[in-house]
């Protein structure tokens, strides 16, 4: 199943993101802070969904409430 996600609140404009099995096939980014995004997707392809959700949930950006690696796993629990 892919994902097709908007993201609230951070510098990123959409995540993509595809889940096999319970599985992160691939994670993409677009616009936000390139270089960690880029580092977020590679990190997160090939673990397990329910592990990367546990990692990435309530990660803060500076001052906001919410991150890129945060909405990420916003997107997975609707992916799961």
């Amino acid at each position: 199943m892919t994902i097709d996600y908007t993201p609230k609140g951070v510098c990123s404009t959409r995540i993509q993101v595809t889940v096999e099995d319970g599985i992160i096939k691939s994670c993409q980014f677009t616009n936000g802070c390139n270089g960690n995004t880029q580092g977020v997707s590679r990190l997160v392809e090939g673990m397990k969904a329910e592990d990367a959700i546990a990692k990435l949930e309530g990660i803060r950006c500076g001052f906001k409430s919410t991150s890129c690696p945060d909405q990420l796993a916003i997107a997975l629990k609707q992916a799961l």
